[in-house]
């Protein structure tokens, strides 16, 4: 039979603080974290329901960093910037010399 494992409050809440604040995905956090698959969502869904049963609506810790979530932000949108320039030049390249690459 398996092995049952034991988390506790601070790794529950840590994992869905991932999925939660940092928008990372079930499945990937689960990953990450060596978690069963499902397990993950069950404990978003139960914090979820609790807090909507107390009118509370979970937002971000204020802890969070502001000024370091924005240089994240700012280093992912320039990323992001860069990856739709390459595909903006790939498209131009195959839709203007259809000739070149497929032989016609």
């Amino acid at each position: 039979m398996g092995k049952n494992r034991y988390y506790d409050a601070d790794f529950k809440r840590e994992a869905v603080r991932m999925v939660l604040e940092d928008g990372r995905g079930v499945r990937e956090v689960e990953r990450s974290l060596g978690i069963t698959l499902g397990l993950l969502k069950c404990w978003v869904k139960a914090l979820r329901l609790r807090d909507s049963d107390a009118g509370v609506f979970f937002t971000p810790s204020p802890t969070v960093d502001l000024a370091e979530r924005m240089k994240q932000l700012d280093r992912e949108n320039e990323r992001l910037r860069r990856e739709r320039d390459i595909l903006k030049k790939a498209v131009a390249i195959f839709s203007t010399e259809p000739n070149r690459y497929f032989g016609s």
